[in-house]
């Protein structure tokens, strides 16, 4: 039997594109998560249809979270539905894929596209890897034992993008200009850096994730991937991740890309 990818996790932004396909894939995985949290901002809306047949499905496993990740307030609720789910466990993973993209060129970008966009993609994931922390910590130290760092113990996964790689701009950038989204998904890898480094007195992996460009609503048609060969490398990562790769940018075949 494959080995559990982990205990617990909780995918953001699950109702839609990447994040419903990832929970559809951790439920179908074999030895899937005991518990899976899919939250979504409106859980009850139109737009998680889908999401929410997946998890009458699977009752035992799919939780539906309303988290909004925009708001500390939500995500507050959400975090301490899941600690009373979980029953004194920790939560092993969480995976920031939330996430929006205004695809402005200079002339089409102003304060506010620019502000929205930074405040779900990198103000988002930061306040739900602080008000999950406890979570994590709990998770980690239930591996007393084990001293290296992996998803199936605790982990933070930013869903980020190559084109937030500076490094590589100069290759992308005539065409997908993409201001505000480019701009605050590098400051998510930064995000990365600074909590791979807080975070690793505590045991907790920390990196970002690119999953390619997929056809999703965001992604539009005419991308390469479909979400399911998308997920399907990303789980195939996820669950070889070590401590080398915390800090780090990886694409959906484990390549890195860098900053």
């Amino acid at each position: 039997m494959a080995s559990r990818i982990c205990d617990s996790v909780l995918v953001t932004g699950s109702n839609r594109g990447i994040g419903l396909e990832l929970v559809r894939q951790l439920v179908d995985s074999p030895s899937h998560p005991v518990q899976i949290f899919a939250g979504c901002r409106d859980p009850n809306g139109p737009r998680s249809q889908d999401l929410q047949e997946l998890a009458q499905k699977h009752r035992d496993v799919i939780t539906v979270v309303q988290l909004d990740t925009t708001s500390p307030t939500s995500i507050a609720e959400a975090s301490k539905l899941v600690e009373t789910k979980l029953q004194g466990k920790g939560l092993n993973l969480i995976i920031n894929n939330a996430g929006v993209n205004f695809p402005g060129s200079l002339a089409e970008t102003g304060k506010r596209e620019m502000v929205d966009v930074y405040t779900t993609n990198v103000v988002g994931p930061m306040l739900i890897a602080k008000d999950f922390h406890p979570l994590l910590c709990k998770a980690a130290a239930q591996f007393p034992h084990q001293t290296s760092m992996s998803c199936s113990r605790s982990a933070i996964i930013n869903v980020s993008t190559l084109l937030s790689s500076i490094t590589r701009c100069p290759e992308n950038f005539p065409v997908s200009p993409m201001y505000p989204y480019r701009v605050s998904k590098a400051a998510l890898n930064m995000l990365t850096r600074c909590l791979a480094e807080d975070l690793k007195k505590d045991s907790i992996l920390v990196m970002s994730l690119h999953p390619g460009w997929v056809q999703t609503e965001m992604g539009g048609p005419k991308a390469p991937l479909t979400t399911a060969e998308s997920i399907s490398g990303m789980m195939k990562v996820i669950t070889s991740l070590t401590e080398e790769d915390s800090g780090t940018l990886l694409d959906w075949e484990g390549k890195n890309i860098p900053w």
